[in-house]
C-alpha cells in the first residue's frame, strides 16, 4: 500500500501539470482569437509557414521514433528481468 502511495503523487503531479497546461493553452488561445490573432499570422510574423512547421515536426518524429524503439528494445527487457528478480516485499 505504501508503494502505491508513493507513485500516486507522481502521477497526480504529472496529470495535474498536463491539465494546467491545457487550460492555460485554451485560455491564451481564446484571448488571442478574441483579438483576431491566428496561429498562421504569428507564424508568418516569425517567417515560418504552417507547412514548414509540419515538415519540422515530421522530421523530428522520423528521427526520434527509431531511436525510441531501439532504446525501448534494450530498456524493457532489463526492466522486466529486474522486476522478476526483485525479492518479495522489496521496497515496502
Amino acid at each position: 500500500m505504501s508503494n502505491q502511495l508513493q507513485v500516486e503523487p507522481l502521477l497526480y503531479n504529472a496529470f495535474s501539470g498536463l491539465i494546467k497546461f491545457a487550460i492555460a493553452s485554451v485560455a491564451v488561445g481564446a484571448t488571442l482569437s478574441a483579438m483576431d490573432i491566428s496561429a498562421a499570422e504569428v507564424l508568418a510574423d516569425l517567417g515560418v509557414t504552417p507547412d514548414k512547421v509540419r515538415l519540422l515536426l515530421s522530421g523530428a518524429v522520423d528521427w526520434a521514433l527509431p531511436h525510441f524503439i531501439l532504446g525501448a528494445m534494450v530498456i524493457v527487457p532489463i526492466w522486466l528481468v529486474l522486476f522478476l528478480l526483485k525479492p518479495p516485499g522489496f521496497g515496502k
